[in-house]
């Protein structure tokens, strides 16, 4: 993925002060390591800047709020901070873009890191906003399936217990009339699910177990239907009484998914400034944490997989010393490391499990079934995806990452031009949201899904 030269020089000299010569040696989790080869429809808080577009995706919008203008100079900043540095150091500036970029400099004097809380983002759920994403979708203004991943032909069902209480963290399956599963997923703490009929095969029934205990429920009727030539995005919802009881996970596990080719300088940079302030604003007690990195074939490696943990320190150093490097083609080893990290990892049974994806490119056609596995994973495990889109992404990428998120019952999140940090990101098609820190919705995310 090419970036202009002055964006390619900055990074590098930035990568070069920061991380350290020497890798830690990491746990890898799957074969393919070191191999060679809210719903935010209101107006922005005083100061943000709120963005929309009309309801058939054509007409975008933007306006200042009125407040003091936020993030800026943080792209001098860290050119500045950046260039202090480096004033002494021997690197090496690779001379084509993707070249790797190491520093001699002894760890010890590396330790300052950009200020945490410059990245700006924006958040939407489409789940929650299902009537909008179905009039984007029924007018052809986006379309699925993304790389395999379907979502328009969705059941949303709700499941209480006698009391009108949620059932949380049961198990749910919706089942066609031929008794095989064609979607699992499990309740959220506010006793919803949702489950997807990716084929469009005749559903018979839903069938909720917990508590030692199973109940089936007549399905209601959910084909999706073609209008012109193309699929249409077909919405049902259901409520249940369920017979039995859930349970409340106290622990939760957050995962770090890496995009760590070359054009991810600087939201790697970033994100090893960020992680510690987000692990010190929410927390070890009932939380580990696992980093993982990925980049594409016949690169250094393929995917870097690390375990889950409390200990923030060896966290930290395992994520400082990854650098951006290699790729070159635009599209990168995601089904890689989403079939690892959604089947291999040593995610608790009994957690909150959330997965941020960090990345800026979609994934190699001709994995469409990988990919469509590893959702289906997720879904059954808990596993919330969470997708932050990076700089320079196109509009596939965003809808696989928004196909991705629905079906896990996860967040869209994407960085936006605001903080003025990296190449440009392309404006989601998507309702209106409040720019906000990428620290500030991470944090939100996680303490939203606690249960």
């Amino acid at each position: 993925m090419k970036k202009n030269d002055i964006s390619i020089k900055t990074k590098r000299i930035i990568c070069a002060a920061l991380i350290s010569a020497f890798m830690l040696t990491t746990y890898g989790c799957g074969a393919s390591y070191n191999t060679i080869a809210e719903d935010d429809h209101g107006t922005a808080a005083s100061g943000g800047i709120a963005k929309s577009i009309g309801a058939d995706g054509a007409a975008f919008a933007e306006g200042d709020h009125g407040g003091e203008e936020a993030f800026d100079g943080s792209a001098e900043y860290s050119t500045t901070m950046a260039m202090d540095m480096t004033a002494g150091a021997d690197t090496r500036v690779g001379d084509a873009p993707g070249d790797a970029v190491r520093s001699t400099e002894d760890e010890s004097s590396l330790k300052q890191l950009p200020e945490a809380g410059q990245l700006t983002a924006g958040q939407w759920n489409d789940n929650e906003n299902w009537g909008f994403f179905s009039n984007l979708v029924n007018s052809g203004t986006i379309s699925f399936p993304a790389y395999g991943i379907d979502p328009t032909n969705r059941l949303a069902v709700t499941v209480n217990g006698n009391d009108g209480k949620p059932i949380v963290n049961a198990k749910a399956h919706l089942m066609a009339k031929d008794g095989s599963v064609i979607w699992s997923g499990m309740t959220n703490k506010n006793g919803i699910v949702y489950l997807f009929n990716i084929s469009a095969s005749e559903s018979a029934s839903v069938e909720i177990e917990a508590d030692g205990k199973k109940q089936s429920y007549e399905a209601p009727s959910a084909k999706s239907d073609e209008q012109n030539g193309s699929k249409k995005a077909v919405g049902s919802e259901m409520t249940v009484v369920f017979d039995g009881k859930g349970s409340l996970y106290k622990d939760m596990d957050v995962m770090f998914i890496v995009d760590t080719t070359g054009s991810m300088a600087d939201e790697l940079l970033f994100l090893q400034s960020e992680f510690t302030a987000i692990t010190e604003k929410v927390g070890t007690d009932h939380t580990r944490y696992s980093v993982n990195f990925y980049r594409d074939e016949y690169d250094e490696y393929v995917t870097k997989c690390n375990p889950f943990s409390t200990d923030i320190k060896t966290i930290q150093k395992n994520l400082n010393n990854e650098i951006a490097d290699g790729g070159g083609d635009y599209p990168e080893a995601v089904s890689d490391a989403l079939t690892e990290t959604m089947f291999a990892s040593d995610w608790s049974e009994e957690s909150v499990k959330l997965a941020f994806m960090i990345f800026d490119a979609p994934p190699h056609s001709g994995k469409e079934q990988e990919l469509l596995a590893a959702a289906q994973e997720a879904a059954k495990k808990g596993i919330h995806i969470i997708p932050v889109i990076s700089s320079d992404s196109d509009r596939d990428t965003e809808l696989f990452g928004r196909a991705i998120a629905i079906t896990t019952d996860g967040s869209y999140v994407f960085l936006t031009d605001d903080s003025g940090i990296g190449n440009s990101h392309e404006e989601p098609v998507i309702g209106s949201y409040e720019v906000r820190p990428l620290y500030d919705i991470i944090v939100d995310i996680i303490d939203g899904y606690r249960q």
